[in-house]
């Protein structure tokens, strides 16, 4: 065995046999009850290392609950700001309100870091890399996360909306930093990654006030064209939640192998449209038999070119 070997073994026996010693006599005197001598002894010993521990479990606890008031001013504050911008829905204050508490947090456990004196330059480093690495194995939920946000600034919807984004058609659920729940006019949940709904054309059935409706029917030939317009214009006028500006129209839309087809065209509130455009349809049939018109089914005329005998 070398001399370092030996030196370093008559250390560590010498190191244990401290700790022992320490131990038996914190027993020692627990067991004698001389505790108070014993927190004496320790507060004169280490009374500057006490007092330093116990400012910063009290700055550490200052911190959490500057922190936790922070986060309640915070919220306090977005929602009211939020609230008088009709722009803004719920879900992206919401989003706001979490993107804030995490920034908050974050630097709440940086402060008490550094309190504990640990080099939170170094720290920083570390999770900078571990960050860097994270988002290139986590390349599609970073690009989620973009997506959420450009969708935010941006804002071609909001909750409640009535959408259409690739082969997915429903309301509003959730705007979330990763997907956007949608719910299908079946009553199906759907969650779309903001990355798809970015990357495609988005459709907004509730986005403008008022909303333009085509039906089309088609009377026979024989029928008189210029009274078929009249009927469905005046059935379109009749109707209180029709706008008249623009006026109703009805359009030739074809002339068909069987009929002569006319598009009903005509505006109202968005809020109105379906309740509007089934209504319509139901009169359309009635309207045009009381006028002695008639909506023909497809014929066909057979033409035999050689006479049976």
């Amino acid at each position: 065995m070398t001399e370092k070997t030996q030196a370093a073994a008559q250390a560590a026996t010498q190191g244990t046999s401290q700790t022992e010693a320490i131990v038996e006599n914190v027993i020692k005197t627990v067991q004698e009850g001389k505790t108070g001598d014993f927190f004496a002894q320790l507060w004169e010993k280490n009374s500057d290392t006490i007092i330093h521990l116990l400012k910063v479990i009290l700055l550490a606890a200052a911190v959490v609950l500057i922190a936790w008031l922070f986060c309640r001013i915070a919220r306090k504050y977005i929602n009211k700001t939020t609230s008088k911008l009709t722009v803004i829905d719920g879900s992206t204050n919401h989003l706001m309100y979490v993107l804030t508490r995490t920034v908050i947090w974050l630097f709440a456990f940086l402060i008490i870091l550094d309190l504990l004196g640990i080099n939170t330059a170094s720290i920083l480093t570390v999770l900078g890399a571990v960050g860097l690495t994270v988002a290139l194995a986590m390349k599609d939920s970073m690009s989620n996360i973009a997506a959420g946000v450009m969708l935010i600034i941006l804002r071609p919807y909001k909750t409640g909306d009535f959408v259409e984004c690739g082969s997915v058609a429903g309301s509003i659920k959730t705007m979330g930093l990763f997907s956007t729940e949608i719910e299908t006019v079946d009553g199906i949940f759907v969650a779309v990654p903001n990355s798809a709904i970015f990357g495609t054309p988005v459709k907004n059935y509730s986005r403008n006030a008022m909303r333009r409706a085509d039906i089309t029917v088609g009377i026979a030939y024989g029928d008189d064209l210029t009274k078929g317009v009249e009927v469905l214009r005046k059935l379109m006028l009749n109707n209180d939640l029709i706008l008249k500006d623009p006026l109703p129209e009805v359009l030739v839309a074809e002339l068909a192998d069987s009929s002569v087809n006319l598009t009903l065209r005509f505006w109202t509130a968005n809020e109105n449209y379906w309740q509007v455009y089934w209504q319509v349809k139901s009169e359309i049939k009635p309207a045009l038999e009381n006028s002695g018109l008639n909506i023909p089914f497809p014929q066909r005329v057979i033409t035999f070119v050689n006479k049976a005998e």
